[in-house]
Formats: C-alpha cells, sequence, structure tokens
C-alpha cells in the first residue's frame, strides 16, 4: 500500500492505495466508521490486495488526517473521495463503508451516482429521512457534551467492548481510541462532529438511492444504536439483500473477516461478470 496525501481547504487526508492487481476492475474502496482509521479494514486489505486495486483512508479529522477543519458537510466528504478516487484512476468503484462510512457511500451515489458499481455497507445504516424520527435528529446534534463529559476510561471501555464481540476486534478499537488518548477535546469535537453532519444529511431529505448492485451486512450483536432496526426496515423497503453475522457486533468485519470478505467477493464477484470485456485485463496479459 502506498501512503498518500490529497489537500482540501479544511486540512490534508492521509489515504493508502494499490492499483496493482491480478483484475484493474472494480476497485475495492473501503470506508471506516467515526473515530475508527484505515486499520479497521486490515483483514480486508489483507485478503483482497492483489486480487483487486484497493483504497482505504484515515476520515478527514481521524488519526493522521489531523489537523482538519470540522466544518465540511457529508456532501463535502463524498466530493474529496471523488476527487481521490479520480486522481487514482479508481472509474469503477465498489465502496465497502462500515458505519459511518456506510453513510458516505450513499453520500457518493447520490453525487455521482454513474460512477458507483458496487455497495457494501457494514454495520451502517440508510440515510434517507423516513426511517430516523425527529427526537433521532435531535439527539444526533448534540452529541458532542456527551462525549466531553464522559469519563475518558469509561468512555475507552464503552467504545471498545460495546462495539466489537471478538478479542481482535475490541483490542483493535481500543488501539483506533487510543490515537486520541490525552485529548479527549478532539475526541469528541470529531463525534459530535460527526454525528451533527450525519442528522443534517438526513434533514436534507435527499433520495440517496443506491444504483448498483448492494448488499446490507450486520452484526446479529450490533448495539450501537438502532442498527439492527434500521438493516431491517432498509431490507424491507428496498430489497437489498440483507446478510446476518451471527456472534458479531457492530465491526462485524473485525468479529468475523472470513465471513465478511466472502460477502464482500460475491459481490464483487457479480459487479465483476456485469464490466465491459476490454476491463477484465489481468497483469502480465
Amino acid at each position: 500500500m502506498r501512503e498518500k496525501t490529497y489537500d482540501t481547504p479544511c486540512g490534508s487526508i492521509r489515504y493508502w492505495v494499490n492499483p496493482d492487481a491480478e483484475h484493474s476492475a472494480p476497485q475495492l474502496v473501503f470506508l471506516p466508521g467515526l473515530t475508527a482509521d484505515h486499520r479497521l479494514f486490515d483483514k480486508q486489505l489483507a485478503y483482497f490486495e492483489g486480487k483487486y486495486p484497493v483504497f482505504v483512508w484515515d476520515a478527514p479529522g481521524h488519526a493522521a488526517s489531523w489537523p482538519f477543519d470540522l466544518t465540511f458537510a457529508l456532501p463535502d466528504k463524498a466530493r474529496w473521495l471523488d476527487g481521490i478516487l479520480t486522481r487514482e484512476g479508481f472509474d469503477r468503484p465498489v465502496i465497502v463503508g462500515q458505519s459511518m462510512g456506510g453513510y458516505v457511500g450513499q453520500a457518493y451515489a447520490q453525487q455521482f451516482p454513474e460512477k458507483l458499481r458496487g455497495f457494501v455497507s457494514i454495520d451502517s445504516a440508510p440515510l434517507q429521512r423516513q426511517y430516523v424520527t425527529g427526537a433521532e435528529i435531535w439527539l444526533l446534534k448534540r452529541m458532542k457534551p456527551v462525549y466531553r463529559h464522559y469519563p475518558w476510561k469509561s468512555l475507552l471501555r464503552a467504545g471498545t467492548n460495546g462495539v466489537a464481540a471478538s478479542r481482535y476486534g475490541r483490542q483493535l478499537m481500543r488501539e483506533m481510541m487510543m490515537v486520541y488518548d490525552g485529548d479527549q477535546e478532539r475526541y469528541a469535537r470529531l463525534s459530535g462532529h460527526g454525528f451533527r453532519m450525519l442528522a443534517e444529511a438526513m434533514e436534507a431529505d435527499l433520495p440517496y438511492a443506491i444504483p448498483c448492485p448492494a448488499l446490507l451486512i450486520c452484526g446479529e450483536k450490533d448495539h450501537a444504536g438502532s442498527c439492527i432496526r434500521y438493516n431491517k426496515a432498509w431490507h424491507k423497503r428496498t430489497g437489498i439483500p440483507l446478510e446476518w453475522i451471527g456472534g458479531a457486533g457492530h465491526n462485524s468485519n473485525t468479529d468475523a473477516p472470513e465471513t465478511v470478505n466472502r460477502l464482500i467477493e460475491r459481490l464483487v464477484s457479480a459487479v465483476r461478470s456485469g464490466l465491459p470485456r476490454e476491463t477484465e485485463r489481468t497483469l502480465g496479459r
């Protein structure tokens, strides 16, 4: 993986990319959730690197993508992502987004429907206004004080045990949260901004339609917010296939990486079979 930066008016985004692969298309774009970083997808990158071009970032304001002015909106994030993908020649992307990363994927689909070739939501939820209540949006806009005043040790424990069920998943989440150890104010600002940005995107009441093959993945033990309820409703209203991951929490790709990798690969194979033959060149041919 090659580490690179992309400059925006709010700061620089750090990302990692490897375009060299057996198949040149589609390209896999991994987007971590709120307060997580590129390491969230270590198991997926180890599996797919060399098979398909791969990309992952530290989202704006996260980990190495700091300092960053937290005044941007979700559509800005999607536009910056498109700028990076265009630069890297990722012209047939399949977005794999975990939690907040799934929301970014939907914002990308809203702005660039002709570009997106596939979408995998991992423990995320729909962006459409119809799925959430007014009370839920009100709460999303007021989360920063919660994270600011919550005792850090308790927050660290809740943040690790609450999102993952496996030893690996919890240890990884703890390591990602420790990026903010000693600077809880930054963590609170980042979290508060993320939830407010999400609420504002929902209030925009846009279609956020998924114009390509898609898959919903959710851990059976995902107790982050109302993720299970949202995914059931999302599947029922849209018909997008929904796969439940037994024994997995909110970070199901870290709790059951082999299962999740197989599901991603199945969707990618379906996308690949529908691409024009000229895109199916391989290295050495």
